[in-house]
């Protein structure tokens, strides 16, 4: 197997955009981290702008081989998108490594810089959010298995938050790392599963469960955004606020924060004259005591 593994990357070692190179075998890692085939490749290069895939097949062997670049890379790991990349990077045996920068992205992972926790933190709680209101209202309008569908999204998304918080990477058996780090969420997830309770019921005790915890969790979650707007000196749009690079990870959730943020008033909204008779722009600031 080693052998026919070699025979697919050996090429690759020698190019200069090369960064670092990983073999994952399927008895090395759970069967879902490898997508059913017998070994994973995966070829970071900064030659590439893309996630591209390749499948080959030898002596009844079925290999995946993924190339990607370091800023994809880099960007999986702040998001959260992939998570099956952690497994990866963090299991996967290094069978090239160009100025030991694969050995630098494990350290990474395994100390979890603050600035990456941060950041990470503020993505899965918008996340929260975004799932949290729309299982909300899906159930108040009669939508009652797509409510709880978001509903359980958003508990998915609490527990991460809580992984994260503790400062380890969430993995794919996310719920064994939050049964040990916080059992009172992990008990919430038992209860909106396995309940006797009719399922009205469990969504109704489910939404007051994650509003509280939203609560309690405001400034940890948001905590990355709010440092952006303690950065800016006055009042900020949000066209202004949507064009900053440090948020484009969340930005699409971005106005769901800020309205969250307004209502427990962390934020201020500031009223702007226009041309136009009784319309103001508004504008935002976070309050001083933050």
């Amino acid at each position: 197997m080693d052998i026919l593994l070699r025979q697919l990357y050996q090429d690759q070692a020698s190019k200069e955009r090369t960064c670092a190179i990983l073999v994952l075998k399927k008895d090395d890692s759970s069967f879902l981290s490898t997508d059913g085939f017998d070994a994973i490749i995966l070829l970071i290069s900064d030659g590439v702008t893309d996630w591209v895939s390749k499948h080959y097949e030898a002596s009844g062997k079925r290999i995946a081989f993924h190339t990607m670049s370091q800023d994809m890379m880099h960007h999986s790991l702040i998001t959260g998108n992939q998570r099956r990349l952690i497994d990866w990077l963090v299991n996967g045996k290094i069978v090239y490594d160009r100025n030991e920068f694969m050995q630098e992205v494990k350290q990474r992972i395994d100390t979890f810089p603050p600035g990456d926790r941060t950041k990470k933190l503020t993505i899965q709680f918008a996340k929260l959010l975004r799932r949290f209101e729309e299982g909300k209202v899906l159930f108040s309008r009669g939508y009652i298995l797509d409510g709880f569908s978001n509903l359980f999204h958003a508990l998915h998304h609490l527990a991460r938050i809580a992984v994260i918080k503790d400062g380890f990477y969430p993995e794919v058996t996310v719920w064994e790392q939050v049964k040990k780090i916080e059992p009172e969420i992990h008990k919430l997830y038992q209860e909106a599963l396995n309940s006797e309770e009719p399922l009205n019921k469990r969504i109704e005790l489910l939404i007051l469960a994650l509003e509280v915890a939203i609560i309690s969790k405001l400034e940890l979650g948001a905590n990355h955004f709010l440092d952006v707007l303690r950065s800016i000196d006055g009042e900020v749009s949000v066209s202004e606020l949507l064009s900053i690079q440090e948020v484009q990870e969340y930005r699409i959730d971005l106005e769901l924060i800020l309205n969250v943020l307004i209502e427990k008033e962390f934020v201020t909204i500031v009223k702007k004259e226009t041309p136009a008779k009784a319309i103001f722009q508004t504008k935002y600031k976070i309050n001083d005591f933050l």
